[in-house]
């Protein structure tokens, strides 16, 4: 199926969570945020959230510094 990943289209495989996704890219959770359609997913909701097709996903990593 096709979703939106940082305003570029992507095919990922039906059925996937946000969590499975971020693991398959070698995405550590705990250094992004993640926007699902709009909306902020906490941590711990990140495996529970399925996506579906045509579903806009950003992901944002936090960077350090001072």
């Amino acid at each position: 199926m096709n979703i939106i990943f940082n305003g570029k289209s992507r095919d990922v495989q039906a059925g996937i969570s946000i969590q499975e996704l971020l693991d398959q890219l070698k995405l550590d959770c705990l250094q992004v945020v993640v926007e699902h359609n709009k909306q902020i997913i906490p941590r711990q909701r990140l495996e529970e959230t399925l996506l579906g097709e045509g579903d806009t996903l950003e992901v944002i990593h936090f960077v350090g510094g001072g």
